[in-house]
């Protein structure tokens, strides 16, 4: 114990000041989304599409390439068979949207093709300092836990910003939930929402649960959240980094501005 109050008192305050201040968010040199420029592509050329493993990527019968950043894991093997640089490697990592159609690229000012958006729920006031989260894994790897788990080290510190975890759904405002949903899964996820009072939240998170990902769509598992629980966030990413969850958890609780339309990070 000793010991340990020592290294404590030798190392100081870890704790970064960000997000609330200006500070290091522990993801310098960390690969996000690809960055797309359509602009770029050669005509003719699917190579991106061939090389995805997700679907991420797909391609008209016009020949016009798009891309679904709900399915993207950020593998980057798009960016290194591309032959024109229309993908790019990028550090965009903070991809936490309302509406999962803005995860899909389309140009800026355009309305999505399912129609005008969905008006997103609110958080009340009570909620913004004091958030308390039911995770639910729903056939996760378990990288997104230990991204999750990171979030409680002494660097993130997440209860500073009064955000907590809880064992128990009736205690939640929040279900988190990773994975992209198995078949035996489905019914426990669907309890553990009931079982919460309202008003509750739910927040899609990693690029399973956002859309499938790599095990999407098999004869044992679903294609993430859609179709099965009201999603109020949403979050791609295989795993999204520490700093990437609390800017998402930031953003429904109107703490920070959600960035991403239309597919493309606003540069703040």
């Amino acid at each position: 114990m000793i010991n340990w109050a020592w290294f404590g008192l030798r190392s100081g305050r870890v704790t970064t000041p960000w997000p609330e201040d200006p500070g290091d968010d522990g993801q310098k040199g960390v690969y996000g989304m690809p960055r797309f420029h359509p602009a770029r592509c050669e005509a003719g050329c699917s190579d991106c599409v061939s090389a995805c493993p997700t679907g991420a990527i797909t391609q008209s019968p016009e020949g016009r390439t798009g891309i679904d950043y709900a399915r993207c894991i950020s593998c980057q093997r798009c960016t290194e068979v591309c032959p024109t640089g229309a993908f790019e490697p990028s550090a965009e990592w903070a991809f936490a949207v309302r509406d999962r159609a803005d995860l899909i690229f389309r140009e800026a000012g355009s309305e999505p093709t399912d129609g005008p958006k969905p008006t997103p729920r609110r958080v009340p006031r009570e909620l913004k300092r004091s958030l308390h989260i039911r995770h639910l894994d729903a056939g996760s790897c378990n990288g997104c836990e230990s991204e999750l788990e990171a979030l409680l080290n002494p660097f993130y510190n997440l209860h500073r910003l009064g955000i907590f975890f809880t064992p128990s759904p009736r205690f939640a405002d929040l279900l988190l939930v990773t994975g992209p949903v198995t078949i035996a899964m489905r019914e426990p996820l669907l309890r553990t929402y009931e079982a919460m009072p309202e008003p509750r939240f739910v927040m899609a998170t990693g690029t399973c649960a956002t859309g499938g990902g790599i095990a999407g769509g098999g004869y044992a598992c679903h294609q993430g959240l859609q179709g099965i629980l009201p999603v109020d966030l949403w979050l791609p990413g295989c795993p999204p980094n520490p700093a990437a969850i609390l800017d998402a958890l930031l953003v429904l609780l109107d703490r920070r501005p959600a960035r991403v339309q239309c597919g493309q990070l606003e540069t703040p």
